[in-house]
């Protein structure tokens, strides 16, 4: 849809009210000024006049290159938030929340959304694929990878992990595919040969890669192919992975 129609629709501006709204750069579309009105405009667009959003329950997904020394929450008492890094106007900020969570220190890919049922499917522990890049501290040994196949007991939950696939990379340097989520995972899959991780980048999630343009904080929304990569892999329309 074009943008001058959909503020016709959308507000009581008339179309003259909508040239100069335009013209006098009131309006946003997912963040940046747009003053052509035949600038196309979908579904997961985010349109905004003077800061205020004119469709709130339009679905929203971001991904966010999360920073070090960042929360992994939408408020905190004490240190930033990567909601904090969110440049939108309040009304938009308000409604997002994260689909899974990275702790202080890791770095990488984060998502956010106000479109609850997605952010589950996502969350879910056999929700697709996530790889991990994983510094530690000591060697990596070549039997790890035998281990990690074969599943670990994670006395916490009273489970025995799904297969994960280490590839080494370097003497203290790994890549980890998981293929369900669970807390501290990776730390405590090393942490059984005492190697403590020193530094945990996430690369994908559910066949959504960290964009590389993107620098530690910055952030874009998912385009229409990550999203419905994401829907095929994790279930996210409503159906498991294999139903």
């Amino acid at each position: 849809m074009r943008l001058d129609r959909f503020l016709a629709r959308e507000t009581d501006l008339g179309r003259r009210g909508v040239r100069l709204a335009l013209a006098a750069g009131r309006v946003r579309v997912d963040g940046q000024p747009v003053g052509d009105g035949l600038y196309p405009v979908d579904a997961f667009s985010a349109v905004t006049l003077d800061g205020v959003s004119l469709r709130r329950d339009v679905p929203r997904y971001l991904m966010l290159h999360k920073p070090a020394g960042c929360v992994s929450a939408t408020r905190d008492p004490r240190h930033p938030t990567v909601l904090d890094l969110i440049d939108e106007p309040e009304p938009v900020k308000a409604d997002l929340h994260l689909a899974g969570r990275l702790d202080f220190n890791s770095t990488g890919l984060l998502l956010l959304t106000n479109d609850g049922r997605w952010s589950r499917r996502l969350t879910d522990p056999g929700s697709g694929e996530k790889v991990y890049h994983v510094r530690t501290e000591d060697p990596i040994g070549e039997h790890y990878a035998a281990v990690f196949r074969e599943g670990l007991y994670f006395r916490y939950e009273d489970l025995t992990t799904r297969p994960a696939e280490l590839e080494i990379l370097g003497p203290r340097e790994a890549r980890v595919t998981l293929r369900e989520g669970r807390y501290h995972h990776i730390k405590r899959l090393f942490g059984h040969f005492n190697n403590r991780v020193v530094a945990l980048h996430r690369e994908s999630v559910a066949g959504i890669r960290l964009d590389p343009a993107l620098g530690p904080g910055q952030y874009r929304p998912l385009t229409d192919d990550e999203l419905r990569t994401s829907r095929r892999t994790a279930g996210a329309d409503g159906r498991h992975p294999g139903d």
